[in-house]
């Protein structure tokens, strides 16, 4: 009790020499001249808050630890939220806000859309960008400033039809994906060039609309042409609504998909739980994983809000310290941008995600966690190492 009583101290100690405030945090606006900015935009409201709300609880979790054990080199952030609801012209403006902060760096932004669209001011400025979660293959082709800390849509797709071919043993797989999708689409393709270098073969490829609710007429194809794994690369409410579909029609085999699959579990009853049994999909971690850096994450973070963190929090958690790394490397050049870019391109961290280190283009190289649920519980089916 004594030493949750001092970490809770601890954290709101930190929190009060940091930020509070999602809209004007650090002292009503007043930037101390020798603080360490981090400017940071998120969707807090709108369609994706779940997101945006994960990845800025997970970077305050890490903004206080740090500020509590004496910040960095000898410096405390400040940092200030933007919340851009999601909208492209909205996180346009949260940058223009952001840059007149005098962000040393920033955060975000979480989904794609908007992230590409920030990524191109910040490289045209030169000011570096580490989007915690933001998968589209083009976002850190925009600049040699730009960086993530997740792995890509691409990527996805390749540990999938890795995990497929080398952990499920199977041969014969389907593909059913959102043709007007983005990340869905994304998943799919690079599934299909993997998997056709893995021997595996495709017996089945269809696709739906956005809108779409009712994939009877593609399973039941799929099914016919007798199919092991079905490859369903979408969020979790689709997934659990097309799953529901697919055991009604008598198929027990693995549905395999990409990191939108968490949270799939809270959108079953439990009276019809065992329609996500035989399910996986890769994931940036694993909340069950006792790794030091993980077990201590999980446990300061359901103390802090009193929820169990999801993958989207991890990752801002990781993102933070990454930039602590590149703050520590550029030493007192850090308020230079071309210095702290090149110290975040030799960022090496053990993290809750993984062994972090960024490629040549700023994508992480790291392992991924492939998820197994079965019986309404998670657990930890693989870890497939970035090749």
């Amino acid at each position: 009790m004594k030493k949750a009583m001092s970490c809770l101290l601890a954290v709101c100690v930190a929190m009060s020499m940091a930020a509070c405030s999602p809209d004007a945090n650090n002292d009503n606006g007043v930037v101390k001249d020798d603080a360490i900015r981090i400017g940071i935009m998120a969707p807090t409201t709108g369609d994706v808050a779940l997101y945006g709300t994960a990845v800025t609880q997970g970077a305050e979790l890490a903004i206080a630890e740090i500020n509590a054990n004496g910040g960095i080199n000898g410096k405390q952030i400040e940092y200030k939220i933007i919340d851009e609801k999601g909208d492209v012209t909205e996180a346009v403006n949260a940058y223009k806000i952001l840059k007149d902060y005098g962000m040393n760096v920033l955060l975000g932004d979480v989904t794609s859309k908007p992230t590409i669209a920030v990524a191109e001011l910040a490289a045209e400025d030169g000011i570096p960008m580490v989007t915690a979660t933001g998968t589209a293959a083009p976002i850190t082709l925009t600049g040699d400033n730009i960086f993530r800390t997740c792995f890509t849509d691409p990527f996805q797709g390749k540990v999938l039809a890795t995990f497929v071919a080398e952990n499920l043993k199977a041969q014969k797989v389907a593909v059913l994906y959102n043709q007007g999708d983005d990340y869905s689409s994304g998943v799919a393709t690079a599934f299909k060039e993997e998997a056709k270098e893995k021997g595996l073969e495709l017996v089945a490829e269809e696709s739906y609309g956005g809108n779409d609710k009712d994939f009877k007429t593609q399973l039941t194809k799929i099914i016919s042409a007798g199919t092991e794994v079905l490859v369903f690369p979408d969020y979790y409410g689709k997934a659990s609504l097309m799953a529901a579909q697919a055991r009604s029609m008598g198929f027990d085999g693995p549905i395999v998909g990409p990191d939108g699959f968490d949270g799939v579990l809270d959108t079953v009853d439990q009276n019809n739980i065992a329609i996500t049994d035989n399910m996986y999909y890769t994931n940036h971690f694993f909340d069950g994983d006792d790794a030091e850096v993980v077990a201590g994450f999980v446990k300061n973070y359901q103390i802090k809000y009193n929820e169990a963190p999801v993958s989207f929090a991890a990752l801002g958690y990781d993102a933070v310290y990454q930039i602590k790394a590149a703050y520590e490397g550029a030493g007192e050049n850090y308020a230079d941008h071309a210095a702290f870019t090149q110290a975040l391109s030799e960022v090496e961290i053990d993290g809750v995600t993984g062994h972090i280190t960024f490629d040549k283009n700023g994508d992480p190289v790291k392992s991924v966690s492939v998820i197994q649920i079965q019986d309404g519980k998670q657990t930890l089916a693989a870890k497939v190492e970035a090749k």
